[in-house]
């Protein structure tokens, strides 16, 4: 399993993912251009002491990933997480080579990406609230997907 950060705005929240991968074991995928400047020291400054277990990816654009995903991960499902759908994430069936795509913190994604994507999920929030972190959506849905899929990593 993998999940994707789409042009990501804030550096913290790229920290966070990066921790988040290595936690769960899931692969990281960054797709840029980012919102803030992205190099190997920013990186390494933003894993800190994680970066050695977390497996990253950077991808120079879009049209790069979805090359990348052809030609190493072709029966994958691209799955986004929007405030653009129908279905609760909750109801959703997960499999283990499941990419799971988050938008941008300021935008989400383009409408291209959108009919790229295999599925588009939302997770329910209160009617009061504007949105959950991108960081915490991840954290959300890779809980739920590995949970499915029975490969949730297990702390010796």
């Amino acid at each position: 399993m993998r999940f994707v950060l789409y042009q990501p705005d804030i550096p913290q929240n790229l920290g966070s993912a990066i921790r988040l991968a290595a936690c769960l074991e899931v692969s990281l995928d960054i797709i840029e251009p980012c919102g803030f400047p992205l190099n190997d020291k920013a990186i390494k400054r933003a894993a800190m002491d994680y970066g050695g277990c977390a497996d990253v990816s950077r991808h120079d654009s879009w049209e790069k990933f979805k090359i990348w995903r052809a030609t190493e991960a072709p029966t994958s499902r691209v799955i986004l997480f929007t405030t653009k759908s129908a279905a609760p994430y909750c109801d959703f069936l997960f499999q283990p080579d499941d990419i799971l795509l988050f938008g941008r913190e300021s935008a989400g994604v383009p409408e291209d990406v959108h009919a790229y994507a295999d599925a588009r999920l939302f997770i329910p929030i209160s009617a009061q609230a504007r949105s959950i972190n991108v960081i915490n959506s991840a954290s959300m849905a890779l809980g739920e997907a590995l949970r499915q899929t029975s490969t949730f990593p297990v702390r010796p």
